[in-house]
């Protein structure tokens, strides 16, 4: 499992329309398969680990992917 420099986990929750997340990650990245972007809400570890290994990305580089395609809270349009 993934730990970052003090040995514990980064915080990392999934937020908005994962369905919609997940067809935007599989356009960018096409190695990515269905399987890998499988999620059940409180599992997000495992979901950055599928990922992290399909991609043969970090934790964090995997954490700064999924943001990018969360929506932003907080701004106001």
């Amino acid at each position: 499992m993934y730990k970052d420099k003090i040995g514990n986990y980064e915080d990392f929750k999934i937020v908005g329309d994962w369905t919609r997340q997940s067809k935007m990650l599989k356009e960018k990245y096409p190695a990515l398969v269905d399987a890998d972007l499988k999620f059940e809400k409180g599992k997000e570890n495992e979901l950055l680990e599928s990922v992290g290994i399909r991609l043969n990305k970090k934790r964090e580089e995997v954490i700064s992917i999924l943001k990018k395609v969360q929506p932003i809270t907080g701004m106001s349009i």
